[in-house]
């Protein structure tokens, strides 16, 4: 299916012309009918002779009502532009040329309407000659009468050109249909109607309305019941879960986590206003319309703040409405979770940064420079595609290279913090997380490369040692270990020693003592020391006959046999004797 929407003065035949051309009225109110003026958006639609099903929005002509024209044009890839031949290019009509040229429309067919009341042909080559200094370039134009029929079928022989020449819908990308009515319907309920630039939507589909899902239970286009829609069309959605009261033109239905919802955003203007920005001015998106307060930042680039968020991407098209002086203003969306601007001088920088910034992949890799870490949900829904050379760490997107330049960083800190703390192994996570500043510490094992290691929530050397003295304190401890292997030395003769708590915590994490119980420390290896003493004695034995063949005192052998029944290598029986595994 096509989607085209018309474009021109109040009374130069637009509505007429879709009538001829569908053979339906596109004017849905009373009050339209009455006052032979279109107020709202109307739609109507036909087949053409190629078999391309066209849909057509008939936006209000009235200067009125181009709030509701923006509403109508904002998800259409053509436009239809109508000028009447016996009256010619009006204010009107710029302005919504103006529309059309800041939205970016690039696709458009010129109809000179009223060719029986006037010779239509200054007015063919007047209007085209302005049209090509906008978005839309060299159109075509057709002379047509919709009261006598003539020139009808050259509409729509330039109408097939110009479809052919659209773009392919994405039909892979997520959907956000912008809402242009939303009505209920008795025995069905809440019923929304938008145009589907992208994406495709089915019956049993989730989709996001603010921050709850709801569910669409049937899908219609053109007035018929279908199976799955795809952009682009007009498509009519019955959903559940939500009264139509809590629906308002300008809602998104949103493939659920594909999109951001902003309030803040910078973007860039088609060129340089020629006059002051407005304070404020209001933000047209798809059928959506928001109040924004302006901040210029350098050049072209200005920051936005919505009165109300809006689901955008990077390079969404939006336009920028001054009500009170008539004028409209195009601009792309660059950054939709934009930094804070704090410092003197931020904003200028942000508008050069903003300058300089590429669109596509380039622009995705630059942007992913500066965020240098963020989760790959949130970059994905901010409308970026994955840099090449980003890497992939859980939730987490990293820079291109920042993984090799954080492990390169990595031995410093870690170093740092053993001159402070010498008996510690190395630092813990959670210190290594704040001195690389990375967002979660499940990132922290990423960037742990040889010599270093993870070890017990710390980063480590893999030898990473003891001071000097404490060293010298337990190498001669061990070697008295060695003639003795269950004498484990008294709290006042370690402390004599120069071993306090934390000095044998450290000796304990390294691997060159043993901690058996509070106070009780021995060498490495004394389980099967102890086991090869105790293959002497005849099964069962006592805890009193281990302590004998030890050599050791109760306080040694106690911890020390219930530190054997723990490991398994030995079996303490109902009556507390034990025997060997």
């Amino acid at each position: 299916m096509d989607v085209i929407a018309t474009a021109g003065h109040v009374d130069h035949g637009k509505s007429t012309l879709v009538r001829a051309l569908t053979g339906m009225e596109p004017d849905r109110w009373e009050e339209e009918r009455r006052r032979g003026l279109t107020i709202d958006l109307g739609f109507a639609w036909t087949t053409l002779p190629s078999g391309r099903r066209l849909a057509v929005v008939d936006v209000p002509g009235h200067e009125r009502f181009v709030g509701n024209m923006l509403a109508g044009v904002g998800s259409v890839p053509a436009a239809l532009v109508v000028v009447a031949a016996d009256d010619g290019w009006s204010a009107q009509t710029a302005e919504h040329v103006a529309v059309l040229d800041a939205l970016g429309v690039r696709s458009a067919l010129l109809a000179v309407t009223k060719a029986d009341l006037a010779d239509p042909a200054p007015v063919l080559a007047d209007v085209r000659a302005r049209l090509a200094g906008t978005s839309m370039g060299e159109v075509p134009g057709v002379a047509v009468s919709a009261a006598t029929g003539a020139g009808v079928p050259d509409v729509v022989a330039a109408l097939e050109a110009v479809l052919a020449g659209l773009p392919a819908p994405d039909r892979e990308a997520p959907v956000r249909l912008w809402i242009d009515r939303a009505f209920p319907i008795k025995g069905a309920g809440t019923v929304v109607t938008g145009t589907l630039a992208a994406g495709r939507v089915a019956p049993g589909d989730r989709l996001q309305l603010g921050d709850r899902e709801v569910g669409v239970r049937g899908v219609q286009s053109l007035g018929r019941p279908v199976q799955r829609a795809e952009a682009t069309a007009r498509v009519a959605l019955n959903l559940r879960g939500t009264a139509v009261e809590e629906l308002a033109r300008g809602d998104a239905l949103l493939t659920p986590g594909a999109f951001r919802s902003t309030a803040d955003l910078d973007v860039t203007l088609d060129r340089q206003p020629e006059e002051r920005l407005p304070a404020e001015a209001v933000v047209h998106v798809g059928s959506a319309a928001v109040g924004a307060r302006l901040r210029p930042l350098e050049g072209t680039a200005v920051r936005l703040r919505l009165v109300t968020p809006l689901p955008l991407r990077v390079g969404d098209r939006l336009l920028l409405r001054d009500p009170g002086a008539r004028r409209v203003l195009g601009a792309d969306v660059r950054d939709v979770d934009p930094p804070e601007l704090r410092r003197r001088g931020a904003a200028r920088r942000r508008g050069a940064e903003l300058a300089g910034q590429p669109a596509g992949a380039a622009g995705a890799a630059a942007d992913l420079a500066r965020r240098r870490v963020v989760r790959a949900a949130d970059f994905a829904a901010m409308g970026w595609p994955v840099p090449e050379g980003a890497t992939a760490v859980g939730p987490w997107l990293l820079a291109p290279g920042l993984v090799d330049e954080l492990a390169a960083a990595l031995p410093d800190v870690v170093t740092r913090y053993r001159r402070l703390r010498p008996l510690e192994a190395g630092p813990p996570v959670a210190v290594v997380q704040r001195a690389l500043d990375l967002p979660g510490p499940e990132l922290v094992p990423a960037v742990v490369r040889p010599p270093l290691a993870l070890r017990e929530g710390r980063v480590a050397a893999a030898t990473a040692g003891l001071p000097p003295a404490v060293q010298r304190a337990v190498d001669d401890l061990r070697a008295r270990l060695a003639a003795d292997p269950f004498a484990a030395p008294e709290a006042p003769d370690l402390a004599a020693a120069g071993l306090g708590p934390r000095e044998l915590a450290a000796a304990v994490r390294d691997g060159q003592l043993v901690k058996v119980a509070d106070g009780v420390y021995l060498a490495p290896g004394v389980e099967q020391v102890a086991r090869e003493r105790l293959t002497g004695l005849a099964a069962p034995f006592t805890l009193s006959q281990a302590r004998s063949a030890w050599r050791t005192t109760r306080r040694v052998a106690v911890p020390l046999m219930e530190r054997l029944d723990a490991r398994g290598i030995t079996e303490r029986l109902p009556d507390n004797t034990r025997r060997l595994r």
